[in-house]
């Protein structure tokens, strides 16, 4: 067999389980200067990491940070010239913390760096714990930034953003809410899936992708119903994580460019908008990638050999049943924006291009539509 030639980047350090992020502390003891970057919940962990330095703590971080968050963060970073960034948080926490630790003591900018392997270099080290199971942001070389005046994402991917040292604690997850849990774990399925039904899919990849997948057929649920559940909860950090896998040398397809103009535009979180989406992705793509959806499936629990509308139900069925509010009616969308957001998305070609078949602005319209 041969085998598409890929790079895969991961963590130079990674530690995985309950109390590891005491971990930070003793890996960073020489660090004099450390920028912790949170939002004001996480923010209540900084204690936790045991950070031995003078530590500066910028928490403005909205759920979709963009560009005036990002500048914000190296005004702070170039006031307090850390040593060390710990981005201390779910997945917007971390994308900005990996292109503040890049940027703040050069000259380029976000213009300057934008799309892929266009960062010069980063001397600054970086950690990442993560605080949600869902982006899988520490595990990866990208980040996202909206940019409000075009309303779309800014990506930026480069091996130089990769992170020093991650965490995986779950002892972090506790205390997120259930309804965060659900639609942050159906987004941390929507990577694996999205990357396993590509049109790059890869069988290294897959591997990650199956192993993401599967927990969360296992444990999301779990997670959703007792969020002090230690295995579940670590169960989910490792699915997150090993979708920010998938995400590097595959990456995802048309669910998450559909998704994007919801969380642009409506301000959703990044993970309810994939998970609004994400079953009618899956049955779109059904009659394409038979095999590979029928084994997502199997591990969500959906059922065999599901006709493509049956899967639809039987998927928006799994998302409702972890109490994801699947209706755009009631995230404030109206029908009049569907157009806009069908035509946003299309143009996303940067995804839609991966996807395993090719979408129409009608398409992804009717997508809209249908989760109306």
């Amino acid at each position: 067999m041969t085998i598409t030639p890929i790079t895969l980047h991961q963590p130079r350090r990674l530690a995985v389980g309950a109390g590891m992020i005491g971990e930070v502390g003793t890996w960073a003891a020489d660090a004099a200067s450390v920028l912790v970057i949170a939002t004001p919940i996480t923010a209540g962990f900084v204690d936790r990491l045991k950070l031995a330095g003078r530590i500066t703590l910028f928490d403005a971080i909205p759920g979709e940070p963009d560009t005036a968050t990002l500048d914000a963060a190296l005004a702070t970073a170039r006031q307090c010239r850390p040593d060390l960034i710990v981005g201390l948080g779910g997945g917007s926490v971390l994308d900005v913390a990996k292109l503040a630790a890049a940027l703040w003591d050069g000259e380029q900018t976000l213009a300057d760096v934008a799309g892929p392997n266009r960062v010069a270099g980063r001397r600054t080290r970086l950690a990442q714990v993560a605080t949600t199971a869902g982006t899988g942001s520490e595990a990866g070389i990208r980040s996202l930034i909206t940019d409000p005046g075009k309303g779309n994402k800014i990506a930026v991917e480069s091996p130089h953003m990769i992170a020093d040292f991650a965490v995986l604690d779950p002892e972090l997850t506790y205390s997120v809410p259930p309804a965060v849990t659900a639609a942050t774990g159906v987004d941390a399925m929507a990577h694996c899936v999205e990357a396993f039904t590509n049109r790059r899919a890869h069988p290294m990849i897959d591997g990650f992708a199956r192993m993401g997948f599967r927990l969360v057929g296992k444990y999301l649920a779990r997670a959703v119903r007792d969020g002090a559940d230690t295995e579940a909860r670590e169960g989910m950090m490792l699915a997150s994580y090993y979708g920010g896998i998938c995400l590097g040398p595959v990456n995802t397809a048309a669910g998450h460019a559909i998704a994007y103009p919801l969380g642009t535009r409506l301000r959703l979180p990044h993970g309810l908008a994939n998970a609004i989406i994400f079953p009618h992705v899956l049955a779109f793509n059904q009659k394409v990638a038979t095999a590979k959806t029928a084994e997502v499936a199997a591990a969500l629990g959906l059922g065999e050999g599901l006709a493509t509308e049956d899967l639809l139900d039987a998927a928006c069925g799994f998302c409702r049943d972890l109490g994801i509010e699947m209706a755009l009616t009631a995230h404030g969308a109206t029908a009049d924006d569907l157009p806009l957001y069908a035509a946003e998305a299309h143009a996303n070609r940067r995804l839609m291009d991966n996807n395993p078949i090719d979408m129409s602005v009608e398409d992804v319209l009717g997508i809209y539509r249908a989760a109306f």
